[in-house]
C-alpha cells in the first residue's frame, strides 16, 4: 500500500511534542516540539501547515504556533489577545479560527496570522469549533452549554461596516453542561451536527433550525465523538476510559428507543478518552486517552489491532492527515524514511531522493515553483485584460464602420 493511500495521525499534548503515527503499520513517523496544546488545540491547515494553540507555562500568555512540515519547530508564532483552545482551519489552509476563554472567536489570514475579525460568540469559554461540511458554516460550542452558528463569509469581512455579531446566524441552548466535542454531518439531505457533552448526553441537531433530533444518555462525560462514514453509527469516548458505540438510524419511536441501546468496546484506555477519529474508509477508529495511549480499533469487530507510542504526556487532541505535503517535503532525522516516501510522492521522489537532498536546495525549489505560478497567474491576468481591451476597441472599431456605412448609404440617396 502507498503511502498517500492511507490516512496518518497527528497527537498533540499539554506537556509533550506533536507525534505523527502510520496508522498501518504505526511506526511513528515525525514530532513537532515547542507547543503545550489543549483540548482540540490541534488542527490542519490546509496541506501545508499544522496549526496548535500554545498556553505558555510561563506566563500562562496564549498564542498559535504554526508549524510546516519541513521543521520539527515551529515556523510562525501568532499572537492573539488572550489564550485560546480549540481551532478550526477553511480547507484551503488561508484562514483559521481559535476559540478564546472569554467567549471570544477570533478569525486569522493565515500564515500572517493578522486578526480579521472577534466575534463575541459565549459568555463562558469555547470549548468546540468546526467547520460545517459544505465550509459555510462555523460552529462553535462553549462551557455555557450553547452552540452558535455562523457565517463563514462574514467572518473573514474584514471592511468594518457591520456589528461583529452579525456574524452569528443563530445560538441555542444545547445542553446544561460545557459542549466537550461538535461533529457536522448529513442527515437525509439536510446538514446536522452531533454535539456532546459533560452532561452526559450527545445530541443530535438539525444544523439550519436548531431542533433536537435525538438525544443518547451516556453512563459517563462524553469527550468526543466520531461518525461513521454514512453518518449513522456514532464513537464516543467515555471518561471512564471506554468506547461507546450506538446509532442515530431511528426513524420512529420504537426504533428511537433501541437507538438508545449503546454497546461498549472490551478493551478500555488507562484513562479518560479525549478523542476519537474514524481512519482507513471506515475500517478503523483511532482513541487516544488521557493516560498517553492510542489504540487503532478494527470497526468491524470493536477490537483492538494496534497500540502506538507511549506518550505518558499525556494526549489533548487527534487529527487524521491524508494525501499531505502537496510539493511540501519533511525534514530528516533517522525516524521519517516513511514519512519522506509519503510527502515525496508529490514531488515525483523517492523517500531516499527526498531525505537526501539539503532542505535548503528543496525549499529553493520550492520558491522557484511558487514563483513560477505567480508569474502565470500574472500573465493569465494581464491576458484576460488585453482581450478585454481588444474586445472593446473591436466594437468601437465595428461601431464606426457601421455609422460609416449609414452615412455612405444616406449620401447615395
Amino acid at each position: 500500500m502507498s503511502f498517500s493511500s492511507h490516512e496518518i495521525v497527528l497527537t498533540s499534548s499539554p506537556h509533550g511534542p506533536i507525534t505523527v503515527y502510520d496508522t498501518v503499520s504505526g511506526t511513528t513517523l515525525a514530532r513537532f516540539s515547542g507547543s503545550r496544546s489543549p483540548r482540540h488545540g490541534l488542527v490542519l491547515a490546509g496541506k501545508a501547515y499544522i496549526a496548535a494553540s500554545h498556553i505558555s507555562s510561563a506566563t500562562a500568555s496564549g498564542s498559535i504556533h504554526l508549524y510546516n512540515w519541513w521543521s520539527p519547530t515551529a515556523l510562525h508564532h501568532l499572537p492573539v489577545p488572550e489564550p485560546v483552545a480549540p481551532l478550526a482551519s477553511t480547507p484551503d489552509g488561508l484562514f483559521l479560527f481559535a476559540g478564546g476563554l472569554s467567549g471570544d472567536i477570533f478569525a486569522l489570514s493565515i500564515p500572517s496570522g493578522n486578526i480579521i475579525k472577534s466575534v463575541p460568540a459565549h459568555h463562558k469559554p469555547v470549548s468546540s469549533l468546526k467547520i460545517s461540511s459544505d465550509s459555510s458554516l462555523l460552529i462553535s460550542g462553549g462551557d455555557d452549554g450553547v452552540i452558535v452558528v455562523m457565517a463563514i463569509f462574514q467572518l473573514l469581512d474584514a471592511s468594518g461596516n457591520e456589528n461583529p455579531s452579525d456574524s452569528i446566524l443563530h445560538s441555542f441552548v444545547a445542553h446544561d453542561g460545557p459542549v466537550t466535542a461538535i461533529r457536522s454531518c448529513t442527515r437525509l439531505s439536510l446538514p446536522a451536527i452531533v454535539s456532546c457533552s459533560s452532561d452526559c448526553t450527545c445530541k443530535l441537531w438539525s444544523l439550519l433550525e436548531g431542533e433536537n433530533l435525538h438525544t443518547v444518555a451516556f453512563p459517563c462525560v462524553i469527550l468526543g465523538i466520531a461518525l461513521d462514514t454514512m453518518g449513522a453509527e456514532f464513537y464516543a469516548a467515555g471518561s471512564d476510559g471506554l468506547i461507546y458505540k450506538g446509532s442515530f438510524k431511528a426513524e420512529s419511536r420504537k426504533e428511537a428507543s433501541r437507538s438508545r441501546e449503546l454497546a461498549i468496546w472490551a478493551e478500555r484506555h488507562g484513562g479518560a478518552v479525549v478523542s476519537v477519529v474514524v481512519v482507513n474508509e471506515g475500517k478503523n477508529l483511532v482513541s487516544a486517552g488521557e493516560d498517553g495511549s492510542v489504540y487503532i480499533w478494527e470497526i468491524e469487530r470493536g477490537q483492538v489491532i494496534m497500540v502506538l507510542g507511549n506518550n505518558m504526556e499525556g494526549i489533548s487532541d487527534v487529527v487524521v492527515a491524508k494525501g499531505i505535503g502537496e510539493g511540501k517535503g519533511y525534514y530528516g532525522n533517522g525516524i521519517n524514511n516513511e514519512m519522506n516516501e509519503f510527502v515525496g510522492g508529490s514531488l515525483g521522489l523517492s523517500g531516499k531522493e527526498l531525505s537526501s537532498r539539503p532542505i535548503k536546495e528543496a525549499m529553493d525549489m520550492e520558491d522557484v515553483l511558487n514563483v513560477a505560478a505567480n508569474d502565470r497567474r500574472k500573465a493569465i491576468d494581464m491576458l484576460e485584460s488585453a482581450i478585454g481591451v481588444y474586445e472593446r476597441l473591436l466594437e468601437l472599431i465595428l461601431k464606426e464602420a457601421k455609422g460609416s456605412t449609414s452615412k455612405n448609404g444616406e449620401k447615395r440617396k
